[in-house]
Order: C-alpha cells, then sequence, then structure tokens
C-alpha cells in the first residue's frame, strides 16, 4: 500500500492493462475469470458444482473473498463493465446456473443478518417518513467525521479506492429499475438518474466527476483497478446492488436501498469534501463530493416520496421489500465502514496488504 501511495503523491503511478487486472481469490473466481474469457467451454462447464462447493466452504458469504468476486464477476459480465468479460456469453445458461447458487447463498444471509421493523402506511408520505426515520437513527461509527476530521492523506486515498468499486460506474445497478417500473415510480427514478447521469452532458456525469477525483488523486481511474486491492465486504455492497437490481422478483429491495442511498449521502458527502480539502486536494478531487451535498439533498424527497412511497401505494405488495432494500443499504454499508474504521484506528491499510502493489 505504501509503494501505492507514494506513486500516487508523485503522480508517476503506472498501470497494466493485462485482461484481468486483479488476481483470483479461490477456484471458483479462478474457473469463473477463465470461463469468461470465452477461451474455452471447459471452465465453464464447471462452474456450478463450483459455486455449490464455495458456498459450502464460505464461512460467512458476505466476507467471503472466492463467493463475493465471484459474484462480482458474474454480474460484471451483465453490466459489460469488465472488457474481459466475452458478450456472447452473458446469457449462458451455466454461468447464469452458478450465479443463482450464490445468489441464494448471499440473499439467505442478507436476509439473516437484516431486521426489519413494522411497515409503515402503503402511502408516499407515510413511507417517505418511515425511511427518514430509519436513516436519520443510523448510529454507527461514522466513516465521514473521521475523514473530515482525523484521516491522513493516505487514508483518504485508500478511500478514494475503496469507493471506486461502485463509483466509478456509479448509478448503473439502480437503472435496472426503471423497465421494471411504472407511472409516479418510473417518472421519478428517471429523474433521479438523469442528474446522476449528467443531465446530458458526459463530463458532468458523476461517474466521470468520480474519475477525474481519482486522476487528481494521482489515482488508476480504469474501473476495476482497484479490485484487487478491497475486501470481500467492499465487493459485497456493490454485488448487493446488483443482485437487487437484476433480479425482478427485488424491485422493492432496489428501490429501498436508492431511497437510504440518497438519505445518507448529501451530509456524509459534505464532510468528505472538507476532509479532502484540509488534506490539500484541489477542486479536481472534491468537486464529486461537493456535487452531491446539493443534488443528494435533492435526490432523497424524490426518492423516499415519489419513488418509494409511489411504489408501495401503486405495488402494496413491493412495501416490504422496500423496507428491507433499506435496511440492508444501512447494514452492509456500516459494515464497509466499520472495517475501513477498525483497520484505521489499530494503525493498519483498510485495503488487502496481501494483493499484488499494495
Amino acid at each position: 500500500m505504501q509503494q501505492l501511495i507514494d506513486q500516487a503523491d508523485r503522480g508517476t503511478t503506472t498501470f497494466p492493462r493485462e485482461p484481468w487486472a486483479f488476481a483470483a481469490r479461490g477456484p471458483l473466481s479462478r474457473a469463473l475469470m477463465e470461463a469468461l474469457t470465452g477461451s474455452g467451454s471447459d471452465g465453464v462447464d464447471d462452474v456450478v458444482d463450483g459455486a455449490g462447493q464455495a458456498v459450502a466452504e464460505a464461512g460467512d458469504v458476505l466476507r467471503d473473498d472466492d463467493v463475493q468476486l465471484s459474484l462480482f464477476l458474474l454480474y460484471a459480465s451483465a453490466y459489460g463493465s469488465i472488457p474481459a468479460c466475452d458478450p456472447r456469453l452473458e446469457w449462458d445458461v451455466r454461468l447464469l446456473a452458478a450465479r443463482r447458487v450464490l445468489e441464494d447463498a448471499f440473499e439467505a444471509a442478507l436476509r439473516d443478518l437484516v431486521v426489519v421493523d413494522a411497515l409503515p402506511e402503503r402511502s408516499p408520505v407515510a413511507v417517505a417518513s418511515a425511511l427518514f426515520a430509519l436513516t436519520s437513527s443510523d448510529s454507527g461509527p461514522s466513516l465521514s467525521r473521521h475523514v473530515a476530521k482525523k484521516a491522513t492523506r493516505e487514508q483518504a486515498l485508500e478511500f478514494l479506492i475503496q469507493r471506486s468499486i461502485y463509483t466509478l460506474h456509479e448509478a448503473d445497478p439502480h437503472s435496472w429499475a426503471i423497465p421494471r417500473l411504472n407511472g409516479r415510480a418510473k417518472a421519478a427514478l428517471v429523474e433521479i438518474q438523469a442528474d446522476e447521469y449528467g443531465g446530458g452532458r458526459p463530463e458532468r456525469m458523476h461517474a466521470e466527476i468520480f474519475a477525474k477525483a481519482m486522476r487528481g488523486a494521482g489515482l488508476d481511474d480504469r474501473y476495476g483497478g482497484y479490485v484487487d486491492a478491497v475486501p470481500a465486504i467492499t465487493l459485497c455492497s456493490l454485488n448487493m446492488m446488483s443482485m437487487f437490481g437484476l433480479n425482478r422478483r427485488l424491485l422493492g429491495a432496489i428501490v429501498g436501498h436508492l431511497a437510504a442511498f440518497e438519505m445518507t449521502s448529501s451530509i456524509p458527502n459534505r464532510f468528505y469534501g472538507d476532509g479532502l480539502r484540509r488534506l490539500g486536494f484541489g477542486d479536481d478531487v472534491t468537486d464529486y463530493f461537493d456535487e452531491h451535498v446539493e443534488a443528494d439533498a435533492v435526490h432523497e424527497q424524490i426518492a423516499g416520496r415519489d419513488l418509494a412511497g409511489a411504489l408501495a401505494e401503486d405495488q402494496p405488495e413491493t412495501l416490504p421489500e422496500i423496507m428491507f432494500g433499506a435496511r440492508a443499504c444501512l447494514t452492509v454499508d456500516g459494515l464497509v465502514g466499520a472495517h475501513i474504521l477498525e483497520a484505521w484506528e489499530q494503525g493498519r491499510s483498510s485495503l488487502r496488504t496481501t494483493a499484488a502493489g499494495v
């Protein structure tokens, strides 16, 4: 990690461009990396049994390196976010069957962990109020306050690396819900996502603004460039969004996730921006965080009332999943934040120090 930080500070970091910019973390992810290139079918034939074995051997599915990297790979095939994934294999039934095995175990672990309180009334006002109450009651350790007041420059770079796994493709997991919604809820989600994608200005797409922040900090702005560096729990956070977004039966969960995500964004991003300025980073790095202070203060209102609330009123059967998705967002992101803070408080890196070059 220190070598990476020193290179970033000098602006001399070089980034490899191999088909895979990261290494496998176990037998299943290794088999999938071979299979997804389309170089042969033998590996594809084995992945279903491999998925079952990986789940059986995982002590904690949410923190298991092989399981979470394997899910990341399978979802990357659907997104097209990793060029090495052969697009002809996106709908390969063997890969989909392996993904289903992993998703079943992943979802079961989430539902065991996440506790949903009593449901609100099925009205936009009641649902929005319940979501705001849920997000405002989160009293766990604050990563954003630590970055604002205490983080070192090295820790700030680690924070950007951790965030890059989702943010260099920001908004994409939630966009899967657009064709599955109707009426008020669809209009609300499109309004939010239009802002996320820059309102017609590609340079203002939030993912692009974050890529500019990575470059400004001397880091790799290539998507997936730091997969090797982040722990399984960071991959878990993105994988949860992807699972919610890609499964139509979990429509309520991805809507609830977005509502909670937006409701816990504006104030933390102000702290992140302040902390990065304190450490001497320029506007090219802080722009992303400053943009979200205002934008997400608006988005949280739309997401709570017009998106989640309207969906619950129009499709009452989605309400339990909306609240589950919101709670899951807070729970898993809380685990990620706790992991980072615990590492820093113990004087060590929050990244995987066994990864090459870290």
